[in-house]
């Protein structure tokens, strides 16, 4: 791929961002030492006026809530700095959506901040270089929504047959002895079948509910149904 960087002829404000979670820090190319010299050697090599470096020690990239990131951010955001630089995008997140955020938020083409990775030769102060983002970004979104639909089909293969799919088990069944098949569950059954028949009565949901009261019968937790757990007993 060719480099994106391109000529300017004034030298952009930079702040540095490094990252390193715990169990990686003595690892080779992602030390908070390597990063930090590949970062000053591309500065250098770009023309880009290093005026920070900000660096989490030990922390994930599970969430954005960083301080080092967040003090980074606020340098774009209050103009002390016009571009980010991070040795690779997964320094900054592994987050298709915080990373989307990101974008939206700093490094869009009508925003006034530009992301710099050296690694994947992104710099997003030219078209190239946004093109090259967009590319990334589009294709992690299009992996992250397929695993997904793969799960969810997976998940209802399994509740089609009758197998316990996580979460709470829902009424009128209980989870058999292997932990993986749902049984019904007579009484609840028994509850369920009341609850269709008065429904279908013409009570609404409401009435169902107080009929259900007045005759004792509660929530598995012993509370008094309500009207919303009767429109899913009807469903159901």
């Amino acid at each position: 791929m060719a480099r994106t960087t391109a000529e300017t002829s004034t030298r952009t404000r930079t702040v540095a961002y490094i990252r390193v979670s715990t169990d990686k820090q003595a690892e080779h190319g992602v030390s908070l030492e390597a990063q930090r010299a590949k970062l000053q050697a591309y500065a250098a090599l770009y023309d880009l006026d290093l005026v920070a470096i900000e660096v989490d020690a030990g922390l994930s990239a599970s969430t954005l809530d960083r301080p080092g990131l967040q003090s980074a951010l606020t340098m774009l955001r209050t103009r002390k700095a016009d571009a980010l630089l991070v040795v690779k995008l997964d320094r900054l997140t592994r987050s298709v959506r915080d990373l989307g955020d990101l974008v939206d938020r700093y490094f869009g083409a009508s925003r006034s901040a530009s992301l710099l990775s050296v690694g994947d030769q992104i710099d997003t102060r030219t078209a190239a270089g946004r093109m090259v983002l967009n590319l990334l970004t589009t294709v992690a979104q299009w992996e992250r929504e397929a695993t997904a639909e793969r799960t969810s089909a997976a998940m209802q293969h399994k509740a089609a047959k009758g197998e316990y799919t996580g979460g709470k088990v829902p009424y009128g069944f209980t989870l058999a002895a292997d932990g993986v098949l749902l049984v019904e569950d007579a009484g609840e059954q028994a509850v369920l079948s009341q609850v269709r028949e008065l429904h279908a009565g013409g009570l609404s949901l409401r009435a169902v509910a107080a009929e259900l009261d007045r005759r004792g019968i509660v929530s598995r937790v012993g509370r008094t149904f309500a009207a919303p757990q009767i429109a899913r007993m009807v469903a159901a």
